[in-house]
């Protein structure tokens, strides 16, 4: 983990987290998370655990966050920002597709919602998470393309 510009000694906070995205009647929809706790509407990630990758804690987050099992696709753009007790944080996405599960309420997510990728960027709390949602369109028209 860095050191980071918040002062000596503090490490930045690691974390992963996928656009799950699918497509249905031809069009490409992606995954929001609703988080009580926050009452916020975002994309499905989390903190690493020790000795853990950011693919693997990728994986799990959102297997634990939306009870989906999907595969890693190419990595998106990472965000940097503080976190609630204004330690650095940085997230790194991944594209995923599903592979199988379904959702069941948590402790950590009561609600999700396929949208649209233009309507979720609206619907999104924060504005840190929509260059996230630009990288996913720009992987995704890249690997389109024939």
């Amino acid at each position: 983990m860095s050191k980071s510009e918040a002062g000596p000694g503090v490490d930045t906070v690691q974390a992963a987290g996928g656009v799950v995205w699918r497509r249905r009647d031809g069009e490409v929809q992606v995954l929001l998370v609703h988080r009580p706790k926050y009452d916020d509407w975002t994309l499905p990630k989390g903190k690493l655990e020790p000795g853990e990758s950011h693919e693997e804690a990728a994986e799990r987050e959102v297997r634990e966050e939306t009870g989906l099992r999907c595969d890693l696709g190419p990595e998106l753009i990472e965000s940097h920002y503080a976190d609630g007790k204004g330690r650095p944080k940085v997230v790194r996405y991944w594209m995923m597709s599903v592979r199988d599960g379904s959702f069941a309420p948590n402790d950590e997510v009561d609600e999700v919602r396929w949208q649209a990728v233009g309507k979720a960027a609206r619907a999104l709390t924060y504005p840190r998470d929509v260059p996230v949602l630009d990288s996913f369109q720009r992987e995704l028209h890249r690997s389109d393309r024939p």
